[in-house]
């Protein structure tokens, strides 16, 4: 296949200062973001052994759900909209030095919340500073350009900060007992945008890439099941153990699975870049009825239906999109060897363990746990030896980028 820009044409500006890291968003972030992917695992695995503490600021069980959301998945989404937003609207976002230092931002806040000796206060401060950055950066050329309909971008990010902002305030002593309900709206928050991005580009890259003229979408049940993702998001918030939850987290997963119905999956299994998606896709539907039957059958823990959502729908996703956006941002053509096929394959089996052996033989979980971990850490070192190259080297079209 070849190399197309996948979020729209990149505006036509000067190279900036700082190397060929500082040339776009996805650059740093995406490089970033597997690096912390591949190390937050272990550690976690070692904080469940005993072995290490992370809970400096948060108790180990938060400092796990805040790093996985707010840690790895927002550096993904700040990776994405920085550049996707610059595309939009042909005018750019974050570039060459104030790149880099939004990023040296995320990495200090990544050190400050394991660190005993700093101010709890000044975590926060560090940590809260980073979110409200990336949605003025995108924030901004889509105002000037008028570009009104990706505003939403902006509004899911600020959503997100308030999600971070309402942990800290319960580390804080401002806000005690939110913290469960803060991290289950940064996952709804996450998944809603996957939801939001898979539905505008999955069927156009499926029908670009095999040619198949019946793939397409279907705009009213993509609309109504952005508008079931929004409702779930809004109660789960609201009353995250509810009835009404649980029922909107049915429909929800019907509708997903009935928007990508002409998506043309059984096209795809011999294209890599195509599959990964489609099938990380389908760990969310999975995911909203794994709640439902967790309600219906208390045996079923509910963790399994949030991993589902986060290890295979958010980090199987992602995984699959950086791979993409790399190559076709870097003037690359869009193919992937070996390595990243197996890293595919990895993630997805990590969903898979994590998921369903607890649901097969309960007494397995803590080896659930230490599998998936090793697999999900595999898949991440295995994109982030391939990719550091392609993300820290110039396009080799010479072209901005």
């Amino acid at each position: 296949m070849n190399a197309l820009p996948l979020l729209g044409a990149p505006p036509a500006t000067p190279i900036p200062r700082g190397g060929p890291l500082a040339r776009k968003g996805f650059r740093p972030f995406f490089l970033l973001a597997a690096a912390f992917a591949a190390v937050v695992v272990p550690i976690w695995l070692l904080a469940l052994a005993g072995l290490v503490r992370t809970d400096a600021y948060f108790d180990m069980v938060g400092w796990h759900g805040h790093e996985m959301v707010f840690g790895f998945a927002a550096a993904v989404i700040a990776g994405f909209l920085l550049t996707a937003s610059g595309n939009w609207t042909s005018r750019e976002t974050l570039t060459g030095p104030a790149l880099l230092g939004l990023s040296a931002v995320w990495v200090v806040a990544r050190f400050a919340l394991i660190v005993p000796s700093v101010p709890r206060l000044l975590v926060a401060v560090v940590d809260l500073a980073f979110l409200p950055a990336v949605a003025l950066a995108i924030g901004r050329p889509i105002v000037l350009a008028k570009n009104y309909r990706n505003l939403v971008m902006v509004g899911v990010v600020l959503a997100l900060w308030i999600a971070d902002l309402a942990m800290h305030l319960d580390v804080l002593g401002v806000w005690p007992g939110v913290r469960r309900r803060a991290v289950l709206f940064g996952v709804n928050l996450t998944v809603l945008l996957v939801v939001v991005m898979a539905g505008r580009v999955f069927p156009m890259f499926t029908k670009n890439a095999t040619k198949v003229a019946t793939i397409r979408s279907h705009p009213r049940v993509d609309a109504l099941a952005i508008a079931a993702m929004v409702a779930l998001t809004l109660l789960d918030a609201l009353a995250p153990d509810g009835l009404a939850g649980t029922v909107v987290a049915g429909v929800a997963a019907l509708l997903l699975v009935a928007r990508a119905a002409h998506w043309g999956t059984r096209h795809v299994f011999r294209e890599p870049l195509l599959w990964i998606l489609h099938v990380t896709y389908a760990w969310i539907p999975i995911g909203l009825a794994l709640r439902v039957a967790a309600r219906i059958h208390p045996a079923i823990p509910l963790s399994l239906a949030t991993h589902s959502l986060t290890v295979g729908g958010i980090a199987g996703v992602t995984l699959g999109m950086m791979a993409r956006v790399a190559l076709g941002h870097t003037g690359r053509k869009l193919e992937v060897g070996k390595p990243i096929t197996a890293a595919f394959a990895l993630v997805t089996c990590s969903a898979l363990v994590r998921v369903g052996l607890p649901l097969l033989s309960p007494a397995h979980t803590t080896q659930a746990h230490q599998v998936s971990g090793v697999l999900f850490t595999l898949a991440f070192g295995l994109f982030l030896a391939t990719y550091a190259p392609i993300l820290t080297r110039p396009r080799i079209d010479n072209k901005p980028g």
